[in-house]
């Protein structure tokens, strides 16, 4: 698990982290202050959306410089780009995972405080 965070790239990685984190303690914070405010259940909701446009955007910009590198090559093997796929794809995975997990909190709040 630890070599998909370097992998999918460190900077991209571990600001997706500190947004699961963000996530999770926002969650936990409403589960102990109990409030009833809507605008406070949809930042659980806002951080998740971030987390799932900026994995889109680690992906896009992995798969811009594999390209690059590819054209400067100019003949590539079909598993050289299958694999740079993979890799770009990394990022977009784990946000799609912290945007299902941030909704997942939401929908928890929303029924808990109905």
């Amino acid at each position: 698990m630890i070599d998909l965070l370097f992998e999918g790239g460190i900077l991209f990685m571990s600001i997706l982290t500190i947004t699961l984190a963000a996530s999770i303690g926002i969650f936990a914070f409403h589960l102990i202050k109990k409030t009833q405010d809507e605008n406070q259940f949809a930042l659980i909701k806002s951080v998740g959306l971030f987390a799932l446009v900026f994995g889109i955007l680690g992906q896009f910009i992995g798969l811009y410089s594999a390209l690059q590198h590819i054209s400067q090559v100019e003949s590539v093997s079909s598993a050289m780009l299958a694999g740079g796929i993979r890799v770009s794809s990394i990022t977009s995975i784990y946000g799609m995972i912290i945007f299902l997990v941030s909704y997942l909190m939401w929908f928890t709040i929303k029924l808990i405080h109905r």
